[in-house]
């Protein structure tokens, strides 16, 4: 199984009741996201509350967007969206936008939240690479005999010809496991 933290924001999460990791996201204005989502709530007529009944979350975590001291979490944007029909590009802008606008934005949103991502796409490939060999250590040590005992039995058998099999072995297992770590690897990054 894959699994790696990679959330955009820092804060307190009450709809979850548990600490999300969070970055702060540069190119989008927090205070203006506030004020857009206030202005959308106050638009379909509902109190804080009202709306963090529909999202499950206080009003209090309502009252906290809207101050921009917290912005919601990527699933939350998703709910909020949905429930003030506008696009999360919009909440993120902070604003409604037109076509043209919509696009420019949407561009500027993905690099940024691109940026502010908690790993590189580099980073998760080593942290799923490490893991992957972490995983097979038992059968590294196990391979690593088998190699050893392959370099041994032909001389115990006077057969010193086979020692040169040993290496065309050897390069076959590490061209072998290298390919199954990086089919690993693929799937926890793109699945």
């Amino acid at each position: 199984m894959c699994h790696l933290a990679n959330s955009l924001f820092v804060g307190k999460s009450s709809h979850t009741g548990r600490d999300i990791l969070f970055t702060e996201v540069n190119n989008m204005d927090q205070i203006k996201t506030g004020k857009f989502i206030a202005y959308l709530r106050k638009q379909h007529n509902l109190t804080q509350e009202a709306l963090g009944e529909k999202l499950g979350v206080t009003n209090k975590t309502v009252s906290r967007w809207e101050n921009a001291n917290y912005m919601p979490d990527i699933e939350m944007l998703q709910l909020l969206s949905k429930e003030l029909n506008v696009s999360v590009n919009e909440l993120l802008a902070g604003e409604f936008l037109s076509d043209e606008e919509f696009r420019k934005k949407a561009d500027e949103n993905v690099i940024a939240v691109s940026k502010a991502s908690a790993f590189s796409l580099e980073e998760r490939k080593a942290y799923f690479k490490k893991k992957w060999r972490k995983e097979h250590t038992a059968l590294f040590v196990l391979l690593g005999l088998l190699l050893i005992a392959a370099a041994v039995l032909p001389f115990v058998f006077d057969r010193s010809w086979l020692v040169g099999l040993v290496p065309l072995l050897a390069l076959v297992e590490y061209g072998y496991q290298n390919n199954q770590m990086m089919a690993y690897v693929e799937h926890c990054l793109y699945d």
